[in-house]
């Protein structure tokens, strides 16, 4: 392993191996702006509007949503981002433990393909963020050839930032985190001026079902990160406060929530259309004077990007444990390429922006928790992670199992995906089971982790090989006597 450091030069040159004991330089205060910027997307505007018009909430019932979603899903990102630390590689190179070298494929392919769409998402909305500063400053109404050049500059521009790594993002993600926080008061000072607070208040409330599967919605975005949590922490010494991670993530992801959410929720009283528009970000344009808007999109622009700058991240880690070999840098290509089409009919051809971003984010938060559960209770259980066996892909890893798969883990994850989805309902798809009460309340989701989590604690463990000498002899002593470590 190199013992030069391979993250302070301009491009981050490390992959999945992981980071020695003398590098993890990382600070857990650095957590607080990543999740920052992994939130700075205009959608939650959108998706705030949505609980006004389609959930019927009241405001107090989506005060209640934007508290707790964030609360909920980014405390899941900071307890498993914990693996990070003990196992110094990214999240699906640790998932190899616990799936086995051939087993983390199917997982790891599923999560890859969902990122797709995540990134697809994201690229969309970033286009059309350009597409409204143009029509705002210039009166350039946008056709098919803008929007392939929009889509193509955003994508260039995330290739880049993810490219670089993790020092990059960690920088885009301080300064936007500081000037999205100032535009951000500037607008709540503008809504409380110009809203008419009376229609705010007097709106009805909504059923306790409806605000459940508000905070479901919500909470998707933040289920959608959890596999990457491990990626920005693996850079934290192994000293690092559980504690404090998982509050510096719940904080930088609840500060950009729970005011956005609020906003889209004031804006829908007045606007209501905005919550089904095809265009996701043009109302702004609308309801806020120009001056206000244009910077706003800027800097909501920029944080469009780091979100997909971080998602592509650890999207090319997720390429790496398929098997892809190329450097780190150049598996980001292969998502930046698939975001680019998907966008392009996004735009194009799609007909309902919002109907598919739901839609997406429901599937989405079932795939991943499937893995979620799996991988949860196995990091309860395993104080640390073998590094020379998460490298070695052969027959020799002890994490090689059984024909390279753990199939107790196999088993957990695949009936709680297939259960996950029966009780989930889409625009286009409706489990048999999408009419009870788990799926009439949105969590489809939530009984996938627990079911996961519980067939994988209940099935026998598959036994590995002893440590070997790459998790170092006090860690593999500790693998040993399975004690495990303090939070």
């Amino acid at each position: 392993m190199p013992h030069a450091s391979e993250s302070e030069g301009a491009i981050e040159t490390r992959g999945l191996e992981p980071v020695p004991d003398g590098e993890r330089t990382g600070h857990v205060r650095e957590l607080f702006p990543t999740w920052v910027a992994a939130n700075i997307s205009v959608l939650l505007l959108t998706m705030g509007a949505g609980l006004i018009v389609f959930n019927g909430l009241n405001f107090w019932q989506v005060l209640v949503v934007a508290v707790a979603a964030p609360v909920l899903s980014y405390g899941i990102v900071g307890l498993i981002s914990i693996a990070g630390k003990r196992g110094g590689s990214p999240g699906m190179a640790l998932s190899r433990a616990v799936f086995g070298q051939r087993g983390n494929l199917f997982p790891g392919s599923l999560i890859w393909v969902a990122r797709w769409g995540w990134e697809t998402i994201n690229a969309v909305t970033g286009a059309y963020a350009v597409l409204t500063v143009l029509d705002l400053l210039f009166g350039v109404r946008g056709n098919t050839a803008l929007i392939v050049t929009t889509l193509l500059l955003f994508v260039a521009c995330t290739f880049l930032v993810s490219g670089l790594g993790i020092n990059a993002l960690q920088v885009c993600s301080k300064w936007s985190t500081y000037l999205f926080g100032a535009f951000s008061v500037l607008v709540l000072v503008y809504l409380v001026a110009r809203t008419d607070w009376s229609a705010v208040f007097d709106k009805p409330a909504g059923s306790t079902a409806m605000m459940v599967a508000g905070i479901g919605t919500i909470a998707a975005g933040g289920i959608s990160w959890v596999p990457s949590g491990p990626d920005f922490t693996r850079y934290l010494p192994r000293t690092a406060s559980g504690r404090a991670m998982v509050g510096a993530t719940v904080g930088g992801a609840g500060i950009v929530v729970l005011p956005m959410v609020l906003m889209g929720a004031v804006m829908a009283v007045a606007t209501p259309d905005l919550a089904s528009a095809q265009d996701p970000v043009a109302f702004i344009g609308e309801i806020l004077p120009m001056w206000l808007a244009v910077p706003y999109l800027l800097i909501a622009l920029v944080g469009m990007l780091l979100i997909n700058s971080m998602s592509m991240y650890s999207a090319g880690f997720t390429a790496q444990t398929l098997g892809i070999k190329v450097p780190r840098a150049w598996a980001v290509s292969v998502n930046a390429l698939i975001s680019l089409v998907f966008g392009f009919l996004l735009m194009v051809v799609a007909t309902s922006f919002i109907g598919s971003f739901v839609s997406f984010l429901t599937l989405l938060a079932v795939a991943f928790s499937a893995w979620i559960g799996v991988f949860g209770v196995d990091m309860l259980r395993r104080p640390v992670y073998d590094g020379e066996a998460l490298m070695d892909t052969t027959r020799t890893s002890a994490y090689w199992y059984r024909g390279g798969f753990a199939w107790q883990a196999m088993i957990a994850w695949a009936v709680a995906l297939v259960v996950g989805l029966l009780f989930t309902r889409v625009d286009w798809f409706a489990g048999p089971l999408a009419s009870s009460w788990i799926g009439e309340n949105g969590l489809g989701w939530a009984a996938t982790i627990v079911l996961a989590a519980a067939l994988y604690a209940v099935l026998p463990r598959t036994p590995a090989a002893t440590a070997g000498p790459a998790a170092g002899p006090e860690e593999a002593a500790s693998e040993r006597e399975a004690a495990p470590l303090p939070i």
